[in-house]
């Protein structure tokens, strides 16, 4: 039996116009890059899910682009705190929790660098803690003074999808 050529196209679109935006999100992996929008900004954050990559962070860089930074992903929620160990430029840090609430936010100035007859734990005894204040399971480092520019208060709601959220938590290595 040969249907009209509308009633093939709606048939046809009737069956595609369901898939479209099905595909499954990508699973994320350490190192990899997630784009996500902030205050309206694209930013194409390199993911930090495993306790090599958490540790070293952006230690060793000298500049980020205004639309790029790191994510950091933990398996589990709890009280963090960051540090600028070997960091050679400030950073501005977002803590958020689960559901993409930002707990604390700092902009944190580069240190001296270890001199050299410091000590190692002389070297990490005075470097500055950075609290999340709060349980918190993320943390977005970005070029310094970008979420005032944001407008990004303790308090806001990201934009991330909460489902997001959980397949980057779900992915992330315990330390």
């Amino acid at each position: 039996m040969a249907f009209p050529t509308g009633f093939r196209l709606l048939l046809v679109l009737g069956v595609a116009i369901p898939l479209i935006g099905c595909e499954p999100t990508s699973k994320p992996v350490d190192g990899g890059v997630e784009s996500i929008a902030l205050a309206g900004d694209d930013f194409d954050l390199e993911l930090a899910m495993g306790p090599e990559s958490r540790n070293r962070g952006l230690a060793g860089r000298t500049s980020l682009a205004p639309d790029e930074g790191m994510l950091f992903v933990f398996p589990d929620v709890d009280v963090r705190s960051f540090w600028m160990y070997g960091c050679l430029m400030d950073i501005d840090i977002a803590f958020v929790d689960p559901i993409g609430y930002v707990t604390a936010i700092h902009t944190m100035p580069a240190e001296p660098p270890r001199g050299n007859q410091e000590q190692e734990s002389s070297y990490q005894r005075r470097l500055v803690r950075y609290s999340s204040g709060y349980p918190a399971q993320f943390a977005i480092e970005i070029a310094p003074g970008r979420f005032a520019e944001l407008g990004i208060s303790v308090g806001d709601r990201l934009s991330i999808p909460t489902e997001r959220l959980k397949t980057l938590s779900e992915s992330a290595e315990a330390d």
